[in-house]
């Protein structure tokens, strides 16, 4: 069973990321700015208090983990752009100051730097609001980083182009850069499948030093 320090676990994303990590039997420290927060509890559940944009703090939850998984968001576009890549750069600075000993990182991204079956990108279609456009671009910015970062082992898992909460099925299709569409054209997943996704991800670590995606 695999240690995972998880920032984000009262999220959309992250609280599913935790409820399937603690149903396979893995032992999880949510790291909260807000103890308070977080609900969950279970005997296999740390909470700990941290801030992912601050190095030291991420190198102090970090350090004795196997994992550290990323489930920030930003809430709107500003908070996306004032939060996503700053989290990465905070994340790997910390997870650099522990050396070889440094746990694997993996981080939620997102979809817009995808590539749809007309070979443009998801944040090229008409109309998109500029508020889905900066998270979009924010969560392009730090894959950007991190495809820059060879001296820590890193992971970003985006999402179909549709994710919400739903039901958990257990099955899912992956890519890497490549949208996962269905017969009709529509890329979605479940939050509860992308958590399955991400927590397989942890088990087998078949995605280090790159993107992946996946969609129902």
């Amino acid at each position: 069973m695999a240690k995972i320090a998880l920032f984000g676990a009262t999220g959309t994303i992250g609280s599913r990321v935790l409820r399937e990590a603690l149903d396979r039997g893995h032992h999880v420290t949510a790291v909260v700015r807000d103890p308070k927060k977080l609900t969950e509890q279970h005997p296999n559940l740390t909470v700990a208090t941290g801030d992912v944009l601050d190095p030291e703090s991420v190198a102090a939850v970090s350090e004795g983990q196997d994992v550290v998984v990323s489930a920030v968001g930003g809430g709107d576009g500003p908070g996306h752009v004032a939060t996503i890549e700053p989290a990465a750069k905070s994340l790997v600075a910390g997870l650099r100051s522990l050396g070889e000993k440094a746990p694997r990182l993996i981080a939620v991204g997102g979809a817009g730097s995808l590539r749809t079956p007309d070979g443009k990108q998801v944040w090229d279609a008409e109309g998109l609001p500029e508020f889905l456009l900066q998270i979009m671009h924010a969560h392009g910015d730090a894959l950007d980083f991190y495809r820059s970062v060879d001296d820590v082992r890193w992971t970003n898992v985006s999402p179909a182009a549709q994710i919400a909460p739903g039901e958990r099925t257990g099955t899912y299709r992956t890519a890497l850069d490549d949208l996962v569409v269905d017969e009709n054209g529509t890329s979605r997943i479940s939050a509860e499948d992308y958590a399955v996704a991400l927590v397989d991800e942890v088990e087998e670590a078949n995605h280090i030093g790159e993107r992946f995606t996946v969609g129902a």
